[in-house]
This record gives structure tokens, C-alpha cells and sequence, in this order.
């Protein structure tokens, strides 16, 4: 694998790990929003992560040798968690049913946090490969000046 494939890979990690953070934001931000556009409760949102081979986008790219079985991260789409809402028993909340119960997003605060720290801890190690894989670079073409 050369410099480029390598930067080419760690740099769709850092892609899908900033889609993931904003997701987990998301989720957080709208932990307790009770009414949506769309009717009911805010549902939580998933990324979904996709291998792919690297080797067609490198040949698109230009490269003549492109190494098999090295694959970069896609996010093909986000998809909406649906399950079941959280109910808390508040009679006075105006999005109450007849019942007094209201019905809560599914996002669990706590579980989305050590989500959110897991994402950034990979988005800071993507970041620290690139910057190595920088300095590399850096002292290759040092080596023949």
C-alpha cells in the first residue's frame, strides 16, 4: 500500500466517524423532544457503516498498480431506530394521552455519550495517522533534496 492509498483510506475513517458525531449530536440534541414534523416523538438515528474497495476509486483516479483488498468507509445512508418510544407519566405535558403518559424519544443520554467519546477517541486516531503519514511524506522528500 502506498502513501496515498493510505490517505485515502484513513481519510473516509475521518468522514464517517464526523457523519457518526453529528448523528450522536442529533440524538442528544432531541433526547426529549416530544412532537416531530412527522408526528410523535424524535427517533433516534444510526449511521451505517459500508466497506468498500478502495481499488475502483483508485483506477477513476488514474492509478495504474491499485492494491486488492483494501477497502475505505462509506455511510450510505442513516437510518431511524424505531423502537418503541420511552413513556414517562406527566397528566400536565401537552403532548399527554389520555392516559398521562407522554411519550419520549428513544435515545438513551448515557448510552449515546460513550458513543459520542468512542467516536471522537477514532476520529482523534484517524487524525493521528494522517499526521504521521504526513511526516512520512515530509521526510521522503527530504531524503532526495
Amino acid at each position: 500500500m502506498n502513501l496515498f492509498t493510505a490517505m485515502e483510506v484513513s481519510a473516509s475513517g475521518l468522514s464517517a466517524e464526523r457523519v457518526r458525531m453529528n448523528t450522536l449530536a442529533s440524538n442528544l440534541a432531541n433526547a426529549r423532544t416530544t412532537r416531530t414534523a412527522a408526528g410523535g416523538p424524535y427517533k433516534r438515528l444510526d449511521p451505517v457503516f459500508q466497506a468498500v474497495p478502495l481499488e475502483p476509486r483508485l483506477r477513476e483516479l488514474g492509478a495504474t498498480r491499485t492494491p486488492s483488498g483494501v477497502y475505505a468507509v462509506q455511510v450510505p445512508m442513516i437510518r431511524q431506530d424505531n423502537g418503541a418510544p420511552q413513556l414517562m407519566y406527566d397528566p400536565h405535558h401537552p403532548d399527554a394521552d389520555a392516559s398521562g403518559f407522554v411519550a419520549l424519544p428513544n435515545v438513551n443520554v448515557v448510552e449515546e455519550m460513550v458513543n459520542l467519546i468512542t467516536a471522537s477517541r477514532s476520529y482523534e486516531a484517524g487524525v493521528t495517522v494522517m499526521q504521521t503519514l504526513k511526516g512520512m511524506a515530509q521526510s521522503a522528500l527530504s531524503i532526495g533534496a
